[in-house]
C-alpha cells in the first residue's frame, strides 16, 4: 500500500484513547498494551496481532528518531474508531525529518517498520501539523 501524505487527527471522541510519554524505548509496551486494550474494548479483536505489531514498529521509529535527533519533546499516541470495525493509530513526535520506507538485507536487526506499516496497513501515511519540525506517522486496520 503507498503511503499518502495528509490526514489530521480528529477531535477526540468517544471510544477514542491518547497516551503522551516521553521518547524512551521503555514507553514502547506501555503504548502497546494502550492499543491492544483499546481493540479489546471495542470487541475487534480480529485487528488486535497487526494492531500491536504496527503499533510497536511506528512508536519505536517516533522513540528512535526523537534520540537520535535530541529532540526531548513527549511522542504522543492518537487512537479512533473513524467507521465500523476501523482503527486508525496516529503516532506524532517532534524530531525533524520524515520517516524513510527502506530495504533491509535479510540479516538486518532493524529498518522493516515501515516495510511492515506498508504491508500490513489497510491505509497509512505521514503528515506534519502545526509548528515545528515534528510530524505524524498513521496507520488504519479494518475487519
Amino acid at each position: 500500500m503507498r503511503p499518502t501524505t495528509e490526514a489530521a487527527p480528529r477531535p477526540l471522541t468517544s471510544g477514542d484513547f491518547s497516551l503522551v510519554f516521553p521518547p524512551d524505548p521503555g514507553w514502547v509496551r506501555t503504548a502497546r498494551d494502550a492499543v491492544g486494550t483499546a481493540v479489546r474494548s471495542a470487541g475487534r479483536g480480529g485487528l488486535a496481532d497487526t494492531a500491536l505489531l504496527l503499533t510497536s514498529e511506528v512508536v519505536t521509529n517516533a522513540v528512535n528518531a526523537c534520540r537520535s535527533s535530541g529532540c526531548s519533546e513527549p511522542v504522543t499516541l492518537y487512537g479512533e474508531w473513524p467507521g465500523p470495525g476501523t482503527l486508525r493509530v496516529l503516532v506524532h513526535d517532534g524530531a525533524p525529518g520524515l520517516p524513510v520506507r527502506r530495504w533491509c538485507e535479510d540479516d538486518a536487526t532493524g529498518g522493516r517498520g515501515l516495510y511492515l506499516v506498508g504491508v500490513c496497513a489497510d491505509e497509512w501515511g505521514v503528515c506534519r501539523h502545526g509548528p515545528g519540525d515534528g510530524k505524524s506517522v498513521w496507520f488504519e486496520l479494518g475487519e
